[in-house]
Order: structure tokens, then C-alpha cells, then sequence
């Protein structure tokens, strides 16, 4: 139980110490595992795990999920009780303590840190206006491992290998009755707090990247691949995790189609895309000739340096990184995504259900979000709007005449000018 600042700050020291690692281990059958403080495997984090792997979830989700459980098994070190005593007072000063807590960073020595419980938001970016993300975990973090949570004691209370309680209950007004019961059919879905303790989200607003910041941003790029990623990106609205994993029969300049799978569902799926893009990938692809393996089912991305390998996220995010760098923005992968949406929602040739399969969402409501106007577009209309009504102040426009009378004869008649 967390009753002072000061034992806030030893807990955060003992969870510093980083007791337990989630660790990958490259087999498709367990993709991750999670081991406790002695290097043992913790066998109710495997049982779960696989559960969700059975249950069609990607090992990137599986990953989420590791990470979520390894810092409650942590916590739960740190306060000395096991997992199946644990009760909703451990599960309340949890959800306090990763509110409140300075998220763990490795440092250059390997060593994470996180001293201190106050959550510093830093200063908007000057070029995009983007908020720095502070120094503790976001509220959506938060949100999803309260979901994480629950969903693992009801997956052990099911099993009848856990408490019966769940540490982390529903709200209380959601027990009183079901959910959605007296629902209008012509309403949208609410958004209802499932979770006591699972805190209020902020709806945000996807920010797209202005035509003129892009040419720059593009113009920073110092590669022919760069150019022919980003390009793709903006252009055809895919994950980058998605574009990263197209091979070379994927790709159908013909068509100027490229097949991808997706993030989510899993499914395959043909995306358009500019002429533009196809035109800088023919470049790359000139001049990787004989250095890179042959075959339809290589990978198109390479490293630039040798040996070539694979191009992997973190390698394009970090060259994502240094064209920002080079003109002071924070922009990122997922805002080129936003950025190609934002650009056919906008287009009146365009419905927004084809925008909707384009970009893969599930609900139209989803795709809805981009048509609204960003920050930039709202500041231009609204500094119009004042300029209108000054200048409707200090030259007032007199109303029409009456039928019958002639403009004319009424200007000379008052003394207006013609």
C-alpha cells in the first residue's frame, strides 16, 4: 500500500531493479515468454499467452500483452504478495502508482530509471504543435493494461486457478443492468467505462501533415528507398509495419497495386497507390541489381548498409527520425497514414466508404474522424471570419433598395459613391 511519497519512491526503486523480463524466444508456438526475478518461467503468464495465441492474436499482441502483465508482476514484487493473493487494494494503489510513476527508460548504461512521481507533459513541437509526451505512461497505456488485467483473472477464474474475486472488477453501474439494453438503433455506440478502475481516455484528433511540411520533409530524405517509402506511405494510407513486410510478388506496378496484410485482421489485401512512388521504387530497385538475393519472395525493403538485411520498423522509424531532426519536427510514421487519409477524405470524388476500405477500418465511424478540420485550417477560417465582421464594422454595405427604386438614383440621392 503506497501511503507516502517516500514509499512511492522506494517502490519505484525496487521496480527499477527490473525483476522479471518478458523475453522473445523466435518460436511460433510461444512467442514470448515471461520469467520472474530467478529466471523461472511464470506459468500463468504462459497459460494465458497461449490462450490468446490460440485465440488468433499476433505476437505483437502478445508482446503488448507480456509487457502489461510484467509490470504488475513487478509491482507485485515489489509490494511482496503472489498473484493469486493479490485483491482490489493491491489493484487500486497499482493503478494509482502507474498514474502517478515516471516511466522506466533505459539509460546508455543499460539501467533503467524512474525516481520521482511527478508527470511532466513538455512543451508543443514549434513546427508541428505537437505536445511532447511526458514522462509517464499515457492515459491509453494505462487504459489497456486495466483491460489486460482483468481479462487475465477472468481468464484464472474460468480456469478455476485463480481467486474468484477479480482484482480489477467491473464498474458498479454497469452491473445493475446490460449494456446497450434500451439502445436507439439510429443512435451511435457510447463509449461507457467498463473498468473501475480504468481512467477516461482522450479522444484525439489525427493530425495530418500539411502539403507544405511534407515537401519539405520530403526533401530532407537522402535515399532513393526513403523517398520510395515514404512515398508509399503517403500515398496508398498502409501501416508501416504492413508496408515493411511486402515482398517482391506483392508489387504490381502494372496496376499500381501493392498487396499487403493487414495489421489486425490478418487479412490480404490489394492497395492502390501514386505513380509517383512506383517511379522512386524502380529507382531503389536499379540500385540494389546483384546486391540482394533473388526471388519472388524476398523482401523489398533493405538496409542501405552491408551486409543488407531485411529493413525492419525500428531501422525505418529511426530513419524517419533524422528527416525530422533536419527540420526540428516530431512528425511520425502513423501521422504519413493520417496524412493519406486526411487527403481522400477530403477529395469530393471520393465517398467515404472507399476511403474506409482503402485504409482498413472496420467501422465507418472510425473514418469519420478524419473529416474533421485541423488545427491549422480552423485558425485560417476563424481569422477570416474577424477580418469580415472589422470590415463589416467600418464599411458597413447598405441593404437593396426597395422594388421600384433605381440603386442609382438613390446613391447620388445620399451621397454614396458610385
Amino acid at each position: 500500500m503506497i501511503e507516502s511519497e517516500e514509499n512511492g519512491r522506494d517502490l519505484a526503486s525496487l521496480l527499477v531493479s527490473r525483476t522479471g523480463r518478458l523475453v522473445a524466444t523466435g518460436d511460433r508456438l510461444e512467442p514470448y515468454r515471461l520469467l520472474d526475478a530467478g529466471g523461472v518461467l511464470v506459468e500463468p503468464v504462459a497459460m494465458f499467452l497461449r490462450e490468446l495465441l490460440a485465440s488468433g492474436r499476433s505476437a505483437a499482441t502478445l508482446r503488448s500483452y507480456g509487457m502489461d502483465l510484467l509490470r504488475w508482476w513487478r509491482f507485485l514484487h515489489a509490494v511482496d504478495v503472489a498473484w493469486h493473493r493479490s485483491t482490489r487494494l493491491e489493484a487500486r494503489d497499482f493503478s494509482c502508482w502507474i498514474q502517478l510513476t515516471v516511466k522506466q527508460r533505459r539509460t546508455s548504461g543499460g539501467r533503467g530509471s524512474a525516481l520521482g512521481a511527478n508527470v511532466v507533459v513538455g512543451a508543443p513541437n514549434p513546427v508541428t504543435g505537437k505536445t511532447a509526451a511526458g514522462n509517464g505512461y499515457a492515459p491509453a497505456t494505462v487504459a489497456h493494461s486495466e483491460t489486460v488485467l482483468r481479462s487475465f483473472y477472468d481468464f484464472h477464474r474460468d480456469e478455476g486457478s485463480g481467486p474468484i474475486l477479480n482484482p480489477f472488477p467491473l464498474d458498479p453501474s454497469r452491473r445493475s443492468r446490460r449494456a446497450h439494453a434500451h439502445r436507439n438503433p439510429m443512435d451511435g455506440w457510447a463509449r461507457e467505462r467498463v473498468g473501475r478502475y480504468r481512467p477516461k481516455v482522450p479522444q484525439r484528433v489525427p493530425r495530418a501533415i500539411p502539403d507544405q511540411r511534407f515537401n519539405e520533409l520530403f526533401a530532407a530524405l537522402a535515399s532513393n528507398r526513403d523517398r520510395a517509402l515514404v512515398a508509399f506511405w503517403i500515398s496508398s494510407g498502409v501501416r508501416a509495419s504492413e508496408l515493411l513486410g511486402v515482398r517482391q510478388c506483392d508489387i504490381d506496378p502494372g496496376q499500381q497495386l501493392i498487396t499487403v496484410v493487414r495489421k489486425g485482421t490478418r487479412a490480404v489485401q490489394q492497395v492502390p497507390a501514386s505513380a509517383d512512388a512506383f517511379v522512386w521504387l524502380r529507382l531503389y530497385q536499379e540500385e540494389l541489381r546483384g546486391q540482394i538475393p533473388r526471388g519472388r519472395t524476398q523482401p523489398v525493403w533493405w538496409t542501405l548498409r552491408r551486409p543488407r538485411r531485411p529493413l525492419n520498423y525500428h531501422a525505418a522509424h529511426r530513419m524517419f527520425e533524422r528527416a525530422n531532426a533536419a527540420l526540428g519536427s516530431d512528425w511520425t510514421l502513423h501521422d504519413l497514414r493520417h496524412s493519406a487519409a486526411a487527403r481522400m477524405a477530403r477529395d469530393p470524388q471520393l465517398t467515404l466508404s472507399d476511403v474506409q476500405l482503402v485504409m482498413g477500418h472496420a467501422h465507418l465511424s472510425t473514418t469519420e474522424i478524419y473529416l474533421t478540420p485541423n488545427k491549422d485550417e480552423v485558425i485560417a477560417e476563424v481569422l477570416a471570419h474577424h477580418a469580415r465582421t472589422a470590415e463589416q464594422r467600418y464599411n458597413p454595405v447598405p441593404p437593396p433598395p426597395a422594388p421600384g427604386y433605381d440603386p442609382q438614383a438613390l446613391s447620388v440621392l445620399f451621397g454614396r459613391t458610385l
